[in-house]
């Protein structure tokens, strides 16, 4: 989809010299997946302490048979 916006000039070099991006493109392409990735990061945080575990739960232990099997 073509889409003409009017980005301050400052802000996309920074971001092309930064990002060592090729394209004005590429560097908001980027800028766009990080912010979504941001966002929906920001949703799980919304998530803590709503979630009740079993009270003999124990992360732990379950890491230590992850390992073990790996082994």
């Amino acid at each position: 989809m073509a889409t003409n916006l009017a980005i301050d000039d400052k802000l996309i070099t920074e971001a092309l010299l930064i990002g060592q991006h090729k394209t004005k493109k590429e560097a908001v392409t980027v800028a766009l997946r990080e912010y979504i990735q941001r966002r929906k990061q920001a949703k799980i945080l919304d998530l803590q302490g709503t979630i009740d575990y079993e009270p003999d739960y124990d992360y732990k232990a379950l890491r230590r048979k992850s390992r073990a099997a790996k082994s």
